[in-house]
This record gives structure tokens, sequence and C-alpha cells, in this order.
């Protein structure tokens, strides 16, 4: 053997065990040569005779190499039978301590939409699945799991084809969630060698991998990474200005500084052409001209060889729906009429003596505007108009009967006390409330305070939407119910001819009725109503000719809410349907955080192995786990003592 084969077997043979290491009891055999050869070499007594007495050192010295020999004789029987026993006994080397030790594999494939981006032998994705299919042995016991399927106790034959057939997804999990659903996946053996394999480009998100210290998993990193970086992406689209005769649509297209040239962008009504334009190398938007009141199923397309999945996006303009408004006034109410205005609500005003309480349940907003007393017969009204599903804007009088109020507002958490008589300004805005959030480009810090001569103080425990320079509550929402805590007369305050009057009210009205927008994001939670009446077993469903599905809904008196978070799977333009009768049309698109091509470092990551290719982890696992078996050589030992005892016997004189 030369000096590297050696070398190899000296280092088995240091964590060398037996499969059967009872038959090394047979090596108690070798005391049966050893006595043999002792009772072979016995002295006998000599006896002296004068005509052989010539022979006598010739005698001698064959005597002594006769004994040399049968001593190197006996060794080589001993180490040719302590060989062949050791080899029955099959003696192996391995890493793991214990010989029961099995294999557990975990694997996590990252099938998110950025793992389309091409690497040097094609998409990531598709890469990946083919290298674990030849890769890991077949039949192997494994543990598979992508951000929306998971397969436990399977194989890869098993899973073949699901794998090679294995779509995009919109949903990507966090790498938390990752590692605790992979751990999760793990038999509670603590007899197992357990590998957690994480597979995937590993882009940068809101908080970075990090692993954990476990001294049970062994958690290996593969990193995919493209061949370029550089993609372009449609990021969003909006209504910028509309008159009465055209909207605006701007959509608004991301890509990088080296990526920088003219690109076209069509405009499509579902599958047909109608306009094109063209991104300038200085400009990242575009525009469109739209009809106005017209309904549009919209497609947006783009045309870039990166990521597929962002080169699309979907809207829809529905029918024009108008919100209904009913204000019962004690007060004048033109400020209500100029914001209220006929081409997005159906404004009705009426005086509290002339009220007609079937027209409550109709509406979708009622304004109390500064009357003096709330009737208990109207008390009733609004808690079942707001109980399904209404909103309630209340601007109390300076002569409000203050318990017919707060009896009307007991199922809030809004309470009127004493009225006050100190003027204030309205110095906060709560920018992060729904209702005014993405509302100003900029956070106004000096602007002229509106003010209030008499305001009265309110108990809640609501965040305020705006409110006084001593930070008490000038705005308060609590459910579905706003408040005032001032008349918003001439005479009491100039809030009605300030700058925040018209977002405040208008979003209020837009709020009663939340009408689909342009698109929704998948993966998110979505809210929007429908405006229709549903009977008793009617549900309503959204539908593609590719998906299906029944969102969660609740039915009101005048509308239907409808709220979508994991559902749908695909992006499109969903048909809103009662039982086959089309009411609506609704968009959904893809996220676009992964369109940014960002990775994170794994160098820095401690507790994890990383590997830069899969074929190569997989070899390692196995190199590591695999049982080093060593009866060969204990075979060729034994031949070896063979072939010496030959060679003794036959030159050694």
């Amino acid at each position: 053997m030369d000096s590297i084969s050696f070398s190899i077997f000296e280092k088995s043979l240091s964590g060398m065990q037996f499969k059967h290491p009872e038959i090394l009891y047979a090596l108690l055999l070798l005391v049966i040569p050893i006595i043999v050869h002792l009772f072979q070499l016995r002295r006998f007594q000599k006896e002296a005779f004068t005509n052989v007495a010539f022979l006598k050192s010739v005698i001698i010295q064959t005597r002594k190499s006769s004994q040399i020999k049968k001593w190197l004789t006996l060794l080589t029987r001993l180490g040719l039978l302590a060989c062949i026993i050791i080899a029955f006994a099959q003696p192996f080397s391995t890493k793991n301590q214990n010989l029961d030790t099995q294999l557990e594999h975990v694997i996590y494939l990252d099938n998110s939409f950025s793992m389309q981006a091409k690497g040097n032998k094609g998409p990531l994705l598709k890469r990946a699945i083919q290298e674990l299919i030849t890769s890991i042995d077949n039949e192997q016991e494994i543990q598979l799991f992508t951000n929306d399927h998971t397969y436990r106790n399977t194989s890869l034959s098993a899973i073949k084809n699901e794998l090679i057939d294995l779509d995009y997804s919109a949903n990507q999990l966090d790498y938390e969630a990752v590692l605790i659903k992979g751990k999760q996946l793990f038999s509670k053996s603590t007899n197992a060698v357990k590998n957690l394999t994480l597979i995937s480009d590993f882009q940068e998100k809101s908080q970075e991998l990090s692993v954990p210290t476990d001294s049970l998993i062994r958690v290996n990193l593969v990193q995919l990474q493209p061949e370029s970086i550089q993609n372009i992406s449609l990021d969003s689209a909006y209504i910028n200005t509309s008159n009465a005769t055209n909207i605006n649509l701007e959509v608004r297209v991301q890509r990088p500084e080296l990526t920088r040239k003219d690109l076209s962008i069509s405009l499509f009504e579902n599958e047909r052409l109608i306009a094109k334009t063209t991104v300038s190398d200085a400009n990242n938007n575009a525009q469109f001209t739209l009809p106005a009141n017209q309904k549009l199923n919209g497609k947006i397309v783009i045309n870039d060889e990166s990521l597929q999945f962002d080169n699309t996006l979907f809207f829809n303009i529905n029918t024009p729906q108008k919100i209904k408004v009913l204000s019962i006034n004690a007060s004048d109410d033109n400020f209500l009429s100029r914001i209220y205005t006929a081409e997005e609500f159906t404004y009705e005003s009426v005086a509290l003596e002339q009220l007609n309480f079937n027209l409550i349940t109709d509406q979708n907003l009622i304004i109390l505007n500064e009357i003096t007393s709330i009737s208990i017969a109207l008390q009733n009204a609004l808690q079942d108009f707001t109980a399904n599903g209404g909103y309630l804007l209340i601007i109390p009088s300076e002569t409000i009967t203050t318990n017919t109020y707060n009896q009307a507002l007991k199922q809030t958490n809004l309470q009127i006390g004493d009225l006050r008589t100190t003027t204030k300004n309205i110095t906060s805005i709560n920018y992060e409330h729904p209702l005014l959030k993405n509302v100003f480009e900029e956070r106004v810090r000096n602007f002229q305070y509106p003010r209030v001569q008499q305001h009265y103080g309110l108990q809640s425990r609501e965040t305020p939407i705006l409110s006084f320079e001593d930070g008490r509550p000038f705005l308060v929402q609590s459910q579905q119910v706003f408040l005032f805590s001032a008349a918003l007369n001439t005479q009491n305050s100039n809030f009605s001819n300030s700058q925040l009057i018209v977002p405040v009210l208008y979003n209020i009205g837009k709020q009663s009725l939340q009408l689909p927008r342009l698109y929704y994001t998948i993966g998110q939670t979505n809210q929007f109503d429908i405006n229709a009446t549903l009977g008793a077993d009617e549900i309503l469903s959204l539908k593609t000719p590719e998906e299906n599905f029944i969102p969660q809904q609740q039915s009101l008196s005048n509308k239907v809410s409808v709220t979508t978070s994991d559902l749908p799977m695909k992006a499109a333009t969903f048909e809103i349907v009662n039982n086959n009768e089309l009411l609506e049309h609704i968009s959904f698109n893809y996220p676009r955080q992964e369109s940014l091509l960002r990775y994170q470092s794994l160098n820095t990551i401690e507790n994890v192995q990383l590997e830069t290719s899969i074929p190569q982890l997989f070899a390692s696992i196995k190199n590591d786990t695999n049982n080093n078996a060593l009866w060969k050589w204990f075979v060729i030992f034994a031949l070896a003592f063979l072939v010496i005892e030959m060679l003794i016997l036959k030159y050694f004189k």
C-alpha cells in the first residue's frame, strides 16, 4: 500500500466500530496455534553418537534457523486468522457515535417570484428542482416545504412531477417563519442527524436571516445567484386628474439606472390593445387619457426579459356608483352640499322636523348637523343604522341636550361633557389615522390654524383625528361614528372655511362606502364594499376562468362588506358574481417587493453551513453520515499475510 492509502486507513481505524462485534470472541481461538507451536518446540533429551559427532556444528545452525522460521510462520498465520475474524466482524468508521443514528432531511425550497431570475443554467427555481432530483436518493424519506405547499414524509420519486410543475408564489415566508416551520417538521427523536436545508436567493427583507444556536439541528444554506440583477417593473398606477370628460391614468415604472432607455408601455382592455406610449430615458412615468364615466377592465404591459411577474398590472374602472349621504339639519348645510357633490354623492338634506325615518336605512352616511336633541326614536334608528354598517357624523350645536346625545353614543367609546367657552386653535393632525393617511404629500407644520369659540369636553379612549393645542380632541372616531366637539357654524368656528374641511368630510363620505379601488395587492388584507342587497341564501363569489373562490363577507342592510387576505392566488381582474349575476369587477396584482433584486450576504451568519451548490451540499452530507467499511482492508491484510507465509516457507532456508 502506498503512503496515501495507509494514511486513509489509519484515520479510519482511529474511529473504528464493528457491525458484528460478537464475532471478535473468535480471536480467543488464536491461542490454539500458539499452544501447538510451543508443543512442537519442546525440548528433547540429546544422545551423542560417535559416528555423527562430526555433524554437530551443522545441526546447531539448522536448529536455530528452523526455530526462527517457525516463529515467523506462527506470526503470519496469527495475523492471517486475526484479519479473517475481524473482516467477518465487519469493521467500519463513521463520524456518528451511535450506530442507530438516522438521517432526517427537511428542505425549504423558495418558490417566490424572485426565483424567476435566470442563473447560468436557466431560471433559479427550475434549476434547483433538477439538482434536487439528481442529488438525493429518490427513495429517501424527506420533508419538503415551499412558500405555499408542504410535503410530509415523502420521497422525491413520489413528488417529482409536482416539483417539476411547481409554480411561483406571491406569498413569501419571512426567514423566522421558515426556521420555525422547518424545525417543526423534524421528528422528536434525539438520536438522529437532522439537516435543515434552505434553498433560496435570500433576498433582503425587513428582518435579516439570523439562526439561533441548536445542537440538534444543522442548518445548511444554499444561495442561488442570478446572472443579472437589472429588472424593470410596473410599480403602480393611479388616477392623477379627472374632469367631466376624461381621466388621466398615471403609470409608474421602476427601473435601475443601468436600464434607463426608452420603454414601450401598452394598455389593453381585456385582450384588445387600446393605447401605447413610451417612457423616455429621463422619466419613469407614463400617462394614458381615458374617457370618464366609462367602465374599463384594463391591463398595462411592458416587455422585460428579467422577472416576468411584474411586467403586467391589472386594473379596472367600474361604473361609477354614488354614495348616499343624508344630512339632518338644524343649521346651515351649505358647506356640506359643496363637498358632497352630485358627481360622486347622492346628497339629501332634510330638517329634523321633516325627517322620514324610512330614508335612514337606505343611506351610507348620516350627518346630524347641529340638532339640539336626539329623540329616542331617532336614537334607536341610528343605532340600528350603524349596527348594519352605516356611518354617522355628529356635529353638535352649542345648546345640546347632553344626555340625549350620550344615550345615542352609548354603543361607542365616546361621551360628551360640559360646554367650554375658551377659544381654542385646532393645531394637531393625526396623519396616521386611516381617514387622513396618504392624503397629504407632506406633513404641514405651519398653517393658518382654524379655531372655535366654544367646544365640549369629550370623554374618549380613541386617538383623536384632529386636536386642539392642549391635546384635547376636536374630531374623533369610534367604530362607525365620527364626532366633532364643537359646532361648525361660522359664528362659532372658521373650520368650515379652512383647508382641512374638504379632505376630512370628503374622506368620511368615501369611507362610508368603500368602493373597490383601481386594484388591490395579493397577500394583503383588503376590504371593500359592494353596493348590493343580498337575500337570505345568497352569497358573493369572485371568479375568473382559472380561479373561483368565496371571500369573507358580511351582508348588511344596504351593502356587502368583503374582505380578502390569502386569496386570490393569481393576479387578474375578477368578476364579482351573485347567483351568476355580474355585479362588478375587481383587480388584484402581485406585490412588488421582490422586483428589487437585492440580496443578503450570508458570510456573517453564524450557526450555519454555507454551500455554493445543491449537489455539493448533499455530497457533503452524505460523506459526513456514511459508514466507511473497513472489512476489505482486513481481507487485503489477510492475503498479504498468506503471501508472506508462502514466501517464508519457500525461500527462508
